[in-house]
């Protein structure tokens, strides 16, 4: 099976432009077709396709899911990221951006209801299953022709159209022989998207490409590269492996693997991480900010140096408060880049937990989390960027020395939150 066509699912031995069947132009067409068999689902904008499916009225309207003025862009719509918005962007720059946007706060449970109904059509497919987030995931097909009736191209267009018919909501899709390159070709076509990225092509497609299509190449990353001469991913495919570990150390290493397309990562489904937290219940309730952060703080720290031993990082801080009637608060705050470094939980949670103690309101919880987490190895170049990069030079640092003389070895204070 060379060719495919994602309307009718009309399959054929050679490439074709149209289908022969029902004419429609959606048609996946790759020599390597039926050899692939790691894929990555991408829902396309998915809160706000969500909002829009069940309001039809926002269809042709610029959509953000997010907080209010002050708060950050969650997801926007298609017709939204045309004025310029984009997810993690601060609400007031958003607005200004697209200011007859509409926005609408996030309704998570009605989101991971929407989730499980996809992830659901997947998983009937086969058990490996890594989701990153509600609304991707990867998936190897591997083995499983004959239990579902085709290649791994046949059962993803097969089961894209049926998550359409049955939830009203799209996904674009990546196939590739691994992880790396599924995860491109899953955004290179979106939304409703279906694109292949074969082994043979796998070099050539990236040569071109700037640095920052590669996992983990950020705004710093990219600079530290592009000032040693590399600016695409040619020009480290073609770098000498130890110099590029010299100047970069292990993730060095990695880029040259990906800059020529290699990935040996398994997609394993023990690795979903949906997020982890510390907190802490107090003996007498507190209402002043100055005591609250006092507490704050070591929970940070505690829950780095977690993250940082699960080679995890963070999109989000979520700050977490109990009242002294029981009464339960959340607040999110999603980051430009990721983070593992107990000094950005803290300044971001410092930040929600002054809007909610004005003293006012007493406390007997407060809580700490990371959610939407990444692998720490993907993430690697932005983590080295700026403040926040110094704060982990320092931190993991520290974790060695406790490591090696014990945890009371090393008290950091509050020093790391300037």
């Amino acid at each position: 099976m060379k060719a495919i066509c994602r309307d009718c699912l009309t399959t054929a031995a050679e490439p074709f432009r149209r289908c022969p069947s029902c004419a429609s132009p959606r048609v996946i067409s790759h020599v390597e077709l039926d050899r692939l068999t790691i894929a990555h689902m991408d829902c396309d904008a998915f809160y706000a396709s969500v909002e829009k499916r069940d309001r039809p009225e926002l269809r042709d309207l610029p959509v953000i899911v997010g907080g209010g003025k002050r708060g950050v862009v969650s997801t926007c719509c298609y017709i939204a990221r045309q004025y310029g918005v984009r997810s993690a962007m601060p609400m007031f720059k958003a607005l200004k951006a697209c200011p007859d946007a509409v926005v609408i706060k996030p309704d998570f449970a009605k989101y991971k209801e929407a989730s499980r109904h996809i992830l659901g059509t997947l998983a009937r497919l086969t058990p490996l299953i890594q989701p990153l987030s509600l609304d991707e995931a990867w998936v190897d097909l591997s083995g499983t022709e004959r239990l579902n009736g085709g290649p791994a191209a046949f059962q993803l267009a097969r089961a894209q159209r049926q998550i359409e018919q049955e939830t009203g909501l799209t996904v674009s899709i990546g196939l590739a022989p691994n992880k790396f390159l599924a995860k491109i070709a899953s955004d290179l076509d979106k939304p409703r998207g279906f694109s292949v990225i074969g082994a043979q092509e796998a070099q050539s497609f990236l040569s071109a490409r700037p640095v920052q299509i590669l996992p983990g190449v950020g705004a710093q990353m990219a600079k530290q590269l592009q000032s040693a001469g590399l600016s695409t991913v040619g020009d480290l495919a073609r770098a000498d492996v130890k110099d590029l570990a010299r100047r970069f150390g292990e993730y060095g290493l990695r880029l040259s693997q990906l800059s020529r397309g290699q990935d040996a990562r398994a997609v394993d489904p023990e690795s979903e991480r949906k997020g982890m937290s510390a907190e802490t219940t107090f003996n007498d309730d507190m209402a002043g900010l100055a005591q609250l952060e006092d507490e704050l703080w070591p929970l940070c720290d505690k829950l780095a140096a977690k993250a940082r031993r699960d080679g995890a990082a963070a999109r989000v801080v979520v700050l977490k408060l109990k009242t002294a009637d029981f009464r339960l608060i959340t607040r999110r705050r999603t980051l430009p880049v990721p983070t593992q470094t107990a000094r950005t939980l803290f300044n971001e949670g410092r930040t929600l937990l002054a809007r909610e103690a004005d003293g006012r309101v007493a406390y007997r919880l407060i809580g700490i989390g990371m959610a939407e987490l990444v692998d720490a190895a993907d993430a690697r170049g932005d983590l080295f960027g700026g403040d926040d990069g110094r704060a982990l030079k320092t931190e993991t640092a520290v974790d060695a020395l406790r490591e090696k003389f014990g945890k009371a070895a090393v008290t950091t204070g509050r020093a790391l939150k300037r």
